[in-house]
């Protein structure tokens, strides 16, 4: 049986990162962490402005952490930290990333398709074409773009390296009232567990050197609240409030992790041998989730209606499930 590499292995100077969805929330916190560890670092977003600051944030951290290290002399490097302004959803953008990460560094050890944004609420009926169709370029094939243009340059360089997926909960239970955002997050459930059979026959069969894993999120002090938010009011012409919106990294909620909590959590999991990173939160235990993700896919064992979670007629029985099966 072949050896899952350890992320904790590749996070040393000399090996690079690429990462989507860097301007704020995980994929600042996982650019920041890799940077720390002397990887060069691609930061990829959309949002160009934030991206930049996000950019020099890192490099900040950076040097200051060299200035401790080297008694205050700083030091020189050859570390790259870059900053790309990229449109996930649209192939041609990665590809031309793909060609620069490999012409200036030994290839790309670390991809994380992080990437994401919220879906406007709606109805299986009514949801707006458009707006599925922006979320799932984002969501699904922001993801799928990645792989397609870094993968077999990954591969061909014969260096250990890992594809991380950022997913959702919500892509495993569903939960009604968000039908747009679930169903780009099953879907690139399905398509990351596909990826990592793929590279696992690969592995005990030709060599190979790469793995896959899922990242799924609790409740986090992102901003991908407040980027949704904010582009339905600019798209309105209406003024925007930062603090109208209920939480984001800059206005944390208690019950959320800080997205440093998530990215030291992955890498812990990831060293274990997961695939599926499953985070907890400051509300919500793995053992509950454990209980949710159950009783999801019982709704098909069980024969039960669809998301009986939510089902009047359930939800009494949804609860006695929890209460009888969660550890006193």
């Amino acid at each position: 049986m072949s050896t899952l590499v350890k992320i904790s292995d590749l996070m040393k100077p000399g090996h690079t990162a690429v990462v989507t969805g860097a301007s704020s929330g995980i994929g600042k916190a996982a650019a920041l962490a890799f940077a720390l560890h002397g990887m060069n670092v691609w930061m990829l977003d959309i949002d160009g402005v934030e991206l930049l600051e996000a950019q020099k944030f890192v490099k900040q951290q950076v040097q200051l952490q060299q200035q401790e290290t080297q008694d205050g002399n700083g030091g020189t490097t050859d570390q790259l930290i870059l900053a790309e302004k990229v449109d996930v959803s649209q192939p041609d953008g990665l590809q031309l990333v793909v060609d620069q990460v490999f012409s200036e560094t030994k290839g790309c050890n670390i991809l994380m398709n992080n990437a994401g944004i919220g879906g406007a609420s709606g109805s299986a009926v009514t949801t707006d074409l458009d707006q599925l169709q922006r979320v799932l370029g984002v969501n699904l094939y922001g993801p799928l773009h990645g792989v397609r243009a870094f993968v077999p340059k990954m591969q061909d360089s014969k260096q250990p390296g890992i594809i991380i997926n950022t997913g959702s909960k919500q892509g495993i239970t569903m939960p009604p009232g968000n039908i747009t955002y679930n169903i780009s997050k099953a879907a690139l459930n399905c398509y990351t567990q596909g990826l990592e059979h793929e590279l696992m026959k690969d592995r005990t069969e030709n060599g190979g050197q790469l793995r896959a894993a899922l990242l799924v999120p609790g409740w986090v002090n992102t901003s991908i609240m407040l980027k949704s938010v904010r582009n339905q009011k600019e798209a309105a012409g209406e003024d925007f409030d930062p603090n109208s919106v209920f939480f984001h990294e800059d206005k944390p909620a208690s019950g959320a992790w800080m997205p440093r909590q998530v990215i030291d959590f992955m890498i812990q999991e990831l060293d274990a041998g997961k695939f599926f990173v499953i985070c907890p939160d400051n509300d919500v235990d793995r053992e509950t989730d454990n209980l949710r993700m159950t009783w999801t896919m019982q709704d098909i064992t069980q024969d039960r209606p669809p998301l009986s979670r939510w089902h009047p007629e359930y939800q009494e029985e949804f609860q006695a499930f929890l209460d009888a099966n969660k550890k006193k």
